[in-house]
């Protein structure tokens, strides 16, 4: 299973959770696992997601991902989890 990580930051506002998963539904991507809170009116969401069989190749996901940001007012990243694996056996 291949995984990545989805942060979502910025002002707290109707339908992020929604726009953000449909959005990872059309591309074909599950997501595994997703906590989020709002802390002083700014919303904040980690998801933990499975990219094995997505749509779109993964400069495509994240530049899907920049644009909703973008047109919410939000910073919305992408990251694969192999960075995170990697940092962890420096």
């Amino acid at each position: 299973m291949e995984k990545a990580v989805i942060t979502v930051l910025g002002q707290d506002c109707v339908g992020i959770t929604a726009k953000v998963c449909t959005a990872l539904a059309e591309s074909n991507i599950n997501i595994l696992d997703i906590s989020q809170t709002i802390v002083g009116g700014y919303f904040n969401m980690v998801m933990v997601v499975d990219i094995t069989n997505m749509k779109l190749q993964y400069d495509e996901i994240s530049a899907k991902l920049d644009a909703l940001g973008d047109e919410m007012n939000l910073k919305i990243k992408v990251q694969h989890t192999k960075i995170f694996d990697a940092m962890h056996r420096v």
